[in-house]
């Protein structure tokens, strides 16, 4: 299904999905280039809020510029397969490689501020992320690699701290929503 088709059948779960899906799809519809960074107010990325098999851990990365453990995801630069996209970031910022949606629906649609920081010497004023992300399962044996440029450390999360490894209040949040998604769900 086309990118634009799948957020547009997205359920929302909740208000704030709801509000979001609204407020992303009237940024797709203003701008023509919300899939690109040349985007500098609102772009879209595609995360993976990735569990084992038995869904009490959430594999977390500690990301460099937020200095805070978060999902695994990136900017979608241009690809139309936003689920690929999710997956290609998880491989490249863990090393896993084996991993697998839970469905190849969207999980959640999330607005998500971005504070202005600096990456590789250059500044990046604050903007938002339109962010798609997806349920993905991978095997928590796989050997985990550290992504040098974009995180220092790599590692599996018990499902009831990962709200105590973000240092991010609206991101804890979100990951509280995921959570309480998938317990209340049938996957």
């Amino acid at each position: 299904m086309h990118w634009l088709e799948q957020i547009k059948k997205y359920t929302p779960y909740n208000e704030q999905e709801a509000q979001d899906k609204e407020v992303i799809l009237q940024c797709i519809e203003a701008f023509d280039d919300v899939l690109t960074r040349n985007n500098r107010l609102a772009h879209i990325t595609s995360s993976a809020f990735v569990v084992n098999q038995t869904k009490d851990k959430v594999l977390m990365v500690h990301h460099n510029i937020y200095n805070s453990w978060s999902w695994t995801g990136g900017h979608a630069d241009g690809a139309e397969d936003l689920l690929a996209v999710a997956l290609r970031e998880l491989a490249e910022e863990t090393g896993v490689k084996n991993a697998r949606p839970l469905t190849n629906d969207i999980f959640s649609l999330d607005i998500i501020p971005v504070i202005g920081h600096f990456k590789k010497g250059q500044y990046v004023s604050a903007h938002v992320h339109l962010s798609v992300a997806y349920l993905v399962e991978a095997d928590d044996s796989q050997p985990l690699v550290v992504k040098d440029d974009e995180n220092s450390g790599v590692k599996w999360v018990p499902v009831e701290e990962v709200c105590h490894y973000s240092n991010e209040p609206h991101m804890q949040k979100l990951y509280r929503k995921l959570i309480f998604k998938i317990k209340n769900s049938c996957f």
